[in-house]
């Protein structure tokens, strides 16, 4: 007889039963409407907002940071290059994390609940955050020289006229939650996952990051304010103890397999 392994956060993730769907479902909905609300609280202050994109700026080159500008110049080479990089801006966002959450909703229940907490203390902590320094994005910023690439290429999610857009607030740059719910959605996959490839994951925070500073969306201290923020919710907020990263880690289930039959034996 033969001893085979059964993985141990398969077992652990089927032994966890899953939240109410129902109330799951109105509970991410209520968030995602009362961030939807506070953003719309944060609209205006433009003259703050161009204040805080000065102060950002200079910080930046205070702190040698790479040019925003660099990032654009190599999506402007290809029209088609700058159009699929507003194409990702305006449609991976939600429904890369509405896709994430769902999955490990029916996958990984323990995870789940753990993962969107990290989303709601991240959003929370950035809607806080929009209040207080209302920012404009560098392709509003003169001095950057950036391109608008929505607004000259398409598409593009926000209206031309800012202080009036009523769909969105385009004062809100910092923190950048595109890059946070980006870098979130890898981590979680990576600790949800055993497969050698799972580090894979980290692609989509990178390429979100290159399409968010090419797009002139955000400046590179937006993601890393989101970083800072993910990374404090990540410690305050641990994972359930048995999970992918724990059980999968420490033990293995012994199931027993039969042996196949060896020709030629006992004859």
């Amino acid at each position: 007889m033969q001893l085979r392994t059964e993985p141990a956060e398969e077992r652990a993730a089927d032994a966890i039963p899953r939240p109410p769907l129902v109330r799951e479902l109105l509970l991410v909905a209520g968030l995602f409407l009362l961030y939807k609300f506070g953003r719309m609280l944060a609209n205006g202050h433009s003259a703050e907002a161009f204040r805080n994109a000065d102060q950002v700026w200079g910080w930046e080159r205070a702190l040698h940071l790479p040019g925003e500008g660099s990032v654009q110049a190599a999506l402007l080479h290809s029209d088609s290059l700058v159009h699929i990089a507003n194409v990702y801006y305006a449609t991976v966002h939600f429904p890369a994390t509405a896709a994430f959450l769902v999955w490990l909703y029916l996958r990984r229940p323990a995870h789940y609940v753990w993962a969107r907490r990290v989303l709601a203390a991240l959003t929370a902590a950035a809607l806080l955050l929009h209040l207080v320094f209302p920012l404009a994005p560098p392709r509003m910023l003169e001095i950057a020289g950036l391109v608008d690439t929505g607004q000259v290429y398409g598409p593009t999610v926000y209206s031309a006229a800012p202080a009036t857009d009523s769909m969105a607030n385009q004062f809100a740059a910092m923190p950048s939650l595109h890059f946070g719910w980006a870098l979130m959605v890898a981590i979680g996959l990576i600790a949800a996952t055993r497969s050698r490839l799972r580090w894979l994951w980290l692609l989509h925070p990178a390429v979100t990051l290159l399409v968010i500073v090419g797009t002139a969306n955000h400046y590179w201290l937006d993601a890393i304010v989101a970083t800072a923020l993910l990374g404090a919710a990540l410690a305050l907020i641990q994972l359930p103890h048995r999970t992918a990263t724990t059980a999968g880690q420490h033990s293995k289930a012994l199931v027993p397999v039969e042996e196949p039959a060896l020709v030629g034996v006992g004859r």
